[in-house]
């Protein structure tokens, strides 16, 4: 795949933004890519310790040292905000109105804090943003027959109020679950005031789909999708 522009997703809408960039990685394109992607060798890239946390990080200069946390989020152009993900949901919003822009990589762990949402509320509180005026694009992650939990996360959702409609019981072991993190990410996001039709998605499994990492598939051979939205 001699193409480094062939080895990344996007979403159409987002890609109609003509001043934003965007992509879900695939398990071909790596760091090295960049340098040589003419659009994105500009950028400095900036990326996180992630810790499975609901720490968002707000942007304005290009950090001296790499952040712990889970999200990242800047109104400054030509800084690209990575994630990296390998079954987690990556989620990608950009504001229209204000031009702002931020990463959040949801796990269950993240999805449980609702870092969504705490994502979107240091948007409002930094730049103003508001619901009606953001579009998100999620990512390739594992789908909700891939993905199966015990009892024990099932309860920690039901405790935060956050159970409903995301967990099915396994079809086939005892008191083990299934569950679907684009759905729990997205009725956080609906519960925002976001319109459904602002809320873009693609739609696959990275336990299922070959080009792409997967850390329940794999283990620890697995390497980390890179997934990146910048303001030109």
């Amino acid at each position: 795949m001699n193409d480094p522009s062939k080895k990344y997703l996007t979403v159409e809408a987002f890609t109609r933004l003509p001043y934003i960039v965007h992509g879900f990685g695939t398990r071909h394109l790596t760091a090295k890519d960049f340098e040589s992607i003419p659009y994105l060798a500009e950028f400095y890239r900036v990326s996180l310790k992630q810790t499975h946390s609901d720490m968002v990080r707000v942007i304005k200069k290009p950090p001296l040292k790499r952040m712990e946390g889970d999200a990242i989020v800047t109104d400054r152009p030509c800084i690209l905000l990575i994630i990296k993900t390998a079954d987690c949901l990556p989620v990608l919003i950009v504001d229209r109105k204000i031009r702002v822009v931020a990463a959040v990589h949801c796990g269950w762990r993240g999805t449980l804090k609702r870092i969504v949402a705490k994502t979107v509320r240091a948007m409002a509180m930094k730049y103003g943003s508001d619901a009606l005026s953001l579009s998100f694009a999620f990512g390739p992650c594992i789908d909700k027959a891939c993905y199966e939990v015990g009892a024990d996360v099932r309860e920690k959702f039901r405790r935060e109020g956050l159970e409903n409609g995301i967990f099915d019981r396994h079809p086939l072991k005892k008191d083990r679950y299934v569950l679907d993190l684009r759905h729990a990410n997205r009725s956080q996001i609906l519960a925002l005031g976001v319109p459904q039709e602002r809320i873009f998605s693609i739609d696959l499994c990275t336990h299922c789909e070959s080009d792409l990492f997967s850390y329940r598939r794999d283990g620890g051979r697995a390497g980390r999708m890179i997934n990146f939205i910048g303001l030109c």
